[in-house]
């Protein structure tokens, strides 16, 4: 335990001490980086979800808009690339796009290339509402880093990038 997590102990802290305690024999070790991962995880999301709240938008509805916004004009994708992109169901992704169709910021229509297939594009209503909530959104995000500084930003980001590359990375075998 570092000098710094002995002198401010935060709720990871405790339950460690205390599995210490009852398990001399475990090595909790990987408590201080996945408890507290999660735990900020859980806080994040709930700051990030408030942003979106103040635009009328639920999470899964602010990632659709993102990923059609991020597609480039003409702001559109099929609901499977849709569903790939933001790691749902096409039940759900159906769903998301019900609603954000019935408040006019999205659209379906057939696809040119496939007789069955459909294509959600943005309206220009949704497009505007996506350009504000990304402002907010980014600018929520600089605030929630700035509890950490520069140096600590990158290598937490250097450390995560490899961590998340070694989950990602295809299996082998």
């Amino acid at each position: 335990m570092t000098d710094r997590v002995a002198e401010h102990p935060d709720h990871v802290a405790r339950i460690m001490s205390e599995w210490r305690r009852e398990r001399p024999d475990l090595d909790v070790s990987p408590q201080g980086v996945i408890g507290r991962l999660h735990r900020l995880a859980n806080a994040l999301t709930e700051e990030l979800v408030a942003v979106y709240g103040r635009f009328g938008l639920a999470e899964g509805e602010f990632d659709v808009l993102a990923t059609l916004r991020r597609a480039g004009a003409p702001y559109e994708r099929t609901p499977s690339d849709l569903a790939a992109s933001t790691m749902v169901t096409s039940g759900a992704m159906t769903k998301r796009i019900d609603r954000l169709e019935q408040r006019g910021l999205v659209t379906r229509r057939a696809s040119e290339t496939d007789g069955r297939g459909r294509v959600i594009a943005l309206t220009p209503g949704g497009r505007e509402l996506i350009d504000a909530v990304m402002t907010a959104h980014i600018a929520n995000e600089h605030r929630l880093l700035a509890a950490i500084g520069d140096a600590d930003r990158h290598a937490l980001e250097d450390a995560l990038t490899r961590w998340l590359a070694a989950f990602e990375a295809p299996a082998t075998g």
